[in-house]
């Protein structure tokens, strides 16, 4: 499959950590964490001295997956929950790039952030409210740009959609 190179890998990353800071109560609120502000950051720093990044991804990537499966059926697959080999691989990329991946060092503010993502969209606008279906989780790669689009639609909007993929 094609996520397994590092570049792929990196891809489903950066949009997974996107979105995830751009779901965040200071931005779009789509889930109750503020684990990308400072406080945040200042928050988790006593506890996880040496590894904040990983604190602060894992804790967003949480608070997005719960909501994302209240919404979806079981048995699909979306940007925060993949198949297992996929999280761990992603979990292992963000051991070793967690601090260049920031979302503050990547996009700044939110309105550059929607501006990233919206660059990251496929070349077919794809949008919906509610679960959107995206293809086959075998070809995630390929979807990232219809992931990215439906999420840009959405926040744009001021709507939810959850972007799923099956097997």
């Amino acid at each position: 499959m094609s996520y397994k190179t590092k570049s792929s890998l990196s891809s489903v990353l950066k949009l997974r950590i996107l979105v995830g800071f751009l779901g965040e109560r200071s931005q779009f609120g789509w889930w109750p964490t503020s684990f990308y502000e400072a406080s945040g950051r200042l928050f988790l720093e006593p506890i996880f001295s040496k590894s904040q990044g990983l604190a602060q991804y894992h804790g967003v990537t949480e608070a997005a997956r719960r909501l994302h499966d209240e919404h979806l059926s079981v048995g699909t697959y979306h940007l925060f929950r993949l198949p297992e080999e996929i999280e761990q691989d992603l979990h292992d990329l963000m051991q070793e790039d967690g601090d260049a991946l920031s979302p503050a060092t990547l996009y700044g503010d939110a309105e550059n952030a929607l501006s990233v993502l919206e660059s990251m969209s496929g070349a077919m606008p794809k949008a919906g409210v509610g679960p959107v279906s995206t293809g086959n989780i075998a070809d995630l790669n390929d979807h990232l740009g219809d992931l990215a689009a439906v999420y840009s639609a959405s926040f744009k909007s001021n709507t939810q959609s959850f972007p799923y993929l099956v097997r």
